[in-house]
């Protein structure tokens, strides 16, 4: 699902124009964005939480040459399924099959 589709089937459902969705849709996102980048967690009962995790600095491999690389420390962000989240696609997983 694209953000467009996502903004299309929010508008549908409860009756605001897309324009109007969109906005909506665009503030979740930024603060999300935001108070990740500000280090905090972001937990949406039910459906998970998001987190900033730190990828320790490591030896990587040029694939091309096979010349080792230093690949620095860095934060990257994380996101962990609830459980009811999991647990709905689970079920959509055994029907399915």
């Amino acid at each position: 699902m694209t953000k467009a589709e996502l903004v299309e089937k929010v508008a549908n459902k409860i009756n605001l124009t897309k324009k109007q969705t969109e906005v909506i849709v665009n503030t979740l996102f930024q603060s999300i964005t935001d108070s990740l980048s500000e280090g905090d967690k972001v937990e949406l009962r039910g459906f998970g939480s998001f987190r900033i995790r730190e990828r320790n600095a490591r030896v990587g491999r040029n694939p091309k040459s096979g010349e080792k690389v230093e690949v620095p420390s860095k934060k990257v962000p994380f996101f962990k399924a609830g459980k009811e989240l999991r647990a709905i696609v689970d079920e959509k997983d055994l029907e399915l099959s």
